[in-house]
């Protein structure tokens, strides 16, 4: 209990805005985990486990139940991502990254619009969250994002471009400046690594055995150093 105290009490103020421990180290962790996602590295998916146990707590004590909400499924999911990326290492002993059809378009599209009218009315009627609906984006957009991450589709890229967009605001608002400069940089990092997955899913057409990294090389196999 005196280590969870300690996890959310100020490492440093931002702004005028304390950051907690939970706050600082979660994002560094998430920071570490687009940076192993784009590199289509297996080891994005435990490091992503850890920062969502930090962040949890961060939200919790921010008062944003959604986004709290939001680390619980990111965990189930990232263990489900790590299966998937496991089955494909021993399969092909890569992963190889592809452009969704539009039957996948629609219904992730879909689910982001009805997951978040649905939670968002959860998040309202039960008073949890003091600002229902962007914080039920961040939750449902995440989970849609992971998912189609998972199935290692490059639209996922688009997804959590958009829950940065949400999330600036909220966080900052909230109290969570610091989350909200991560967001800055997770901005940068979704367009560098769209484009690195657009590439490597053109090369996957036109060559099948080529173009998708080994992620048996480890997170430096995507600049082939």
């Amino acid at each position: 209990m005196e280590f969870l105290s300690w996890l959310n009490t100020p490492a440093f103020e931002l702004l005028g805005k304390p950051v907690p421990y939970s706050d600082l180290f979660g994002n560094i962790c998430a920071l570490a985990t687009v940076v192993l996602a784009l590199k289509r590295n297996i080891l994005s998916w435990p490091v992503q486990i850890l920062g969502s146990i930090l962040l949890f707590s961060a939200s919790l004590s921010a008062g944003l139940g959604g986004n709290a909400s939001r680390q619980v499924v990111i965990i189930v999911a990232a263990v489900w991502g790590w299966t998937q990326w496991r089955k494909s290492q021993e399969s092909k002993g890569e992963v190889v990254v592809r452009w969704a059809t539009w039957k996948e378009r629609i219904g992730l599209i879909a689910a982001l619009v009805i997951g978040t009218a649905v939670f968002g009315y959860i998040l309202s009627v039960g008073g949890w969250s003091w600002n229902p609906y962007p914080d039920a984006y961040i939750f449902i957009g995440s989970l849609v994002a992971m998912y189609a991450q998972g199935r290692a589709i490059v639209e996922f890229w688009f997804v959590w471009l958009a829950v940065d967009l949400v999330g600036i605001p909220l966080a900052v608002a909230g109290g969570l400046v610091f989350s909200g400069a991560v967001y800055l940089i997770f901005l940068v990092m979704v367009v560098i690594g769209f484009l690195d997955w657009s590439k490597r899913s053109k090369q996957t057409i036109s060559a099948p055995h080529t173009g998708a990294t080994d992620i048996t090389r480890g997170p430096d196999a995507a600049s082939g150093t």
